[in-house]
């Protein structure tokens, strides 16, 4: 069955004008869109493409020149339903000489949520992003990827049912990155549904249930990352390593079936991934955890998912 979709967008376009409101820039252009519960979709393109200017006329922020835009059934502007959406922008805005706990009450408390509430919410959010040893920092003495952390948390901080993220892990490094795209996976498990929005293809790749690549204001490819980056004129047969003796016969079968030589190579894994392993072998070795800014969460807590 059909899951229901939370983001309809239907021919639109937006165009800025200038001063003298003359036609400038079509930022985005003639745009289909859906976006079903539950998913995490990516929003992909280079810098320019329209990505955030889309993401602004769904949060309201823009208005579209034509078409139109339901989220959740409504107008992007319903006040109702903003309170059901989380957002962070592509930077990260933060009062730095409020705490981590600080920051998180500051803002639940737009909600008006009570005490015990907010208390209880905050601390799910600081165990979540791996915070607990820094919340009581002045987020001013954050690093990037600590500030981007306490950033998605705020996000979510109204339990939202549509979270929305703007370039989530542009200029973390990897370590960083790992751990928000295992926060969203978690989120999605939980039934959210999240748009992420970011430049950065492969970072998206291992995330995204479906994709849309924008060039120019419109999506010039879009379905799941399966289908959009398999090769269908080519197969690939996996099997234990064979000496050259066992494997000559299979691929002389192999080319006198498929009347052309075929390509024999090792699977590979990306690159993060051996990143993170090395990490994880290098702080097994010396027996001593790494920390972030001497007292910051360790690198065992980022690398707990597998």
């Amino acid at each position: 069955m059909n899951k229901e979709n939370i983001v309809e967008v239907n021919g639109v376009s937006k165009v800025f004008k200038d001063f003298w409101q003359r036609p400038k820039i079509r930022a985005v252009d003639d745009l289909d869109l859906e976006v079903r519960k539950g998913e995490i979709f990516g929003l992909l393109g280079p810098n320019g493409s329209g990505k955030s200017t889309t993401i602004k006329m769904l949060l309201g922020l823009l208005y579209p020149t034509s078409g139109s835009i339901t989220v959740m059934k409504a107008s992007p502007d319903n006040v109702a339903i903003k309170a059901k959406i989380g957002y962070l922008p592509e930077e990260t805005y933060l009062h730095g000489h409020l705490t981590g706990r600080e920051t998180l009450s500051f803002y639940s408390q737009l909600f008006n949520m009570s005490r015990q509430d907010r208390n209880n919410r905050i601390a799910q959010l600081i165990k979540m992003t791996n915070l607990e040893s820094s919340s009581d920092r002045p987020v001013g003495e954050f690093s990037k990827g600590m500030a981007r952390r306490i950033g998605l948390a705020q996000s979510l901080i109204n339990d939202p049912e549509l979270l929305i993220l703007d370039e989530p892990t542009s200029g973390l490094d990897p370590i960083a990155c790992r751990q928000i795209k295992d926060i969203l996976k978690t989120l999605a498990k939980r039934g959210k549904t999240v748009i992420v929005t970011s430049h950065l293809l492969a970072d998206m790749e291992d995330v995204c249930d479906r994709v849309a690549i924008m060039f120019a204001g419109r999506i010039i490819a879009s379905g799941t990352v399966t289908e959009i980056l398999s090769r269908k004129d080519m197969n690939r047969l996996t099997f234990p390593a064979l000496a050259q003796e066992r494997l000559a016969p299979i691929l002389s079968a192999i080319k006198i079936s498929g009347g052309q030589e075929p390509i024999l190579d090792s699977p590979s894994i990306d690159l993060e991934r051996f990143f993170i392993d090395e990490v994880k072998k290098a702080d097994i070795r010396s027996n001593k955890l790494s920390t972030d800014q001497g007292d910051g969460p360790k690198i065992a807590d980022y690398l707990s998912h597998d």
